[in-house]
């Protein structure tokens, strides 16, 4: 292959993770909203410059303009020559790319070939990217088989998946590439959430690493985590798949939920700015009255009572709607939420999800 190549994402996605290298040459603000897995952002405009060169073209034209953008992507590229790549051996192979595949990704392709590094572009660039993302979520989901954790709010849906995942199983954690917890009052205080394309290709990501003769376990989710939403044809897959039931005691699920919810309970304010999006189920009367457990300390009374008056009715109200199969799901009771109970628990569904051996 003659170096720099320019090839579409078709030819690059079977060597995808064989290049030493992915780098986005977009501005920060592009690559914060997404970017393809792995990659690295090495702006050759950042969002101040690529707005002047955009000014410039509109105000005085493209030669002004590209004279401009031609200086400054100059004084980029060789900032990240002796910052990023100085290092790299003669071998090292990057990928690059910027929005469409043009002026930006061709020319810091250009100049590391002709240092002499075996440097690729993906043509089309991001947006051909997004476009085989947005194409292959539909596709996805329908050549693996899924099983799906369900049970009630606090049941350790989540331990048992973050269990099973260091058991050596595959575990789609939609909570965990959402940033979220799935409730109401599942936002994480220290950390936002992701843009909706950068979720998409972080399911993406997953969904291309699993082998499909093997089973992906994952929690009987809404269509919506916070604010983002579960790919429609992944949904779908889900809602048909077979289900386990989780089950855990009254207190235990309690006792759990205080540990995963510490953060409200340090900050109660916080808690009670989100149980005001509560009022229209259940009235401003016993909003008030949870908030002031909250601040009086009463939080083991107000889960129990969350879990009794709003988590628990919801949850019997939509899970036989929602997962076609959960009426035959396997049970699986947790003898309490230590790491032997959620190890002991990972272990029975294991075995139980092992193929019958056909004896001939």
């Amino acid at each position: 292959m003659k170096y720099p190549a320019l090839l579409p994402f078709s030819e690059i996605l079977p060597q995808l993770d064989h290049f030493d290298e992915i780098i986005d040459v977009r501005s920060e603000s592009e690559f914060k909203e997404d970017h393809i897995p792995g990659a690295i952002n090495c702006p050759v405009l950042n969002d101040d410059e690529r707005a002047r060169v955009g000014t410039l073209y509109k105000q005085t034209g493209s030669f002004e303009a590209k004279k401009i953008g031609a200086a400054l992507v100059s004084r980029n590229i060789a900032h990240h020559i002796d910052a990023v790549f100085a290092d790299k051996p003669r071998g090292w192979k990057p990928l690059i790319y910027c929005w469409r595949g043009g002026n930006r990704s061709g020319s810091l392709t250009l100049v590391l070939a002709k240092i002499g590094w075996p440097a690729v572009q993906l043509d089309g660039g991001y947006k051909e990217y997004r476009r085989h993302v947005n194409q292959a979520l539909t596709e996805l989901p329908s050549r693996f088989n899924f099983t799906v954790i369900c049970g009630t709010t606090g049941s350790g849906k989540s331990r048992l998946l973050q269990t099973l995942a260091a058991e050596g199983a595959q575990v789609l954690d939609l909570e965990q590439l959402a940033s979220h917890r799935g409730s109401v009052l599942g936002n994480l205080p220290s950390e936002a959430q992701p843009t909706q394309k950068s979720f998409e290709s972080s399911i993406w990501q997953a969904l291309r690493q699993f082998d499909p003769q093997r089973i992906i376990f994952v929690e009987s989710e809404s269509k919506k985590i916070g604010n983002l939403r579960v790919p429609d044809a992944l949904m779908e897959k889900m809602r048909a798949s077979s289900c386990v039931s989780l089950l855990l005691s009254r207190p235990d699920r309690v006792r759990l939920l205080m540990e995963d919810y510490a953060h409200f309970i340090g900050d109660p304010e916080v808690l009670n700015a989100q149980l005001d999006c509560l009022v229209t189920l259940h009235g401003r009367e016993k909003i008030t009255r949870w908030q002031k457990l909250a601040l009086d300390g009463g939080m083991e009374t107000l889960v129990e009572e969350l879990l009794a008056d709003h988590y628990d009715p919801a949850y019997l109200r939509s899970i036989d709607r929602n997962f076609s199969q959960v009426s035959q799901a396997m049970q699986l009771e947790l003898a309490g939420i230590s790491k032997d109970a959620f190890d002991q628990a990972a272990q029975r569904l294991l075995q139980a999800s092992q193929p019958a051996i056909i004896e001939v």
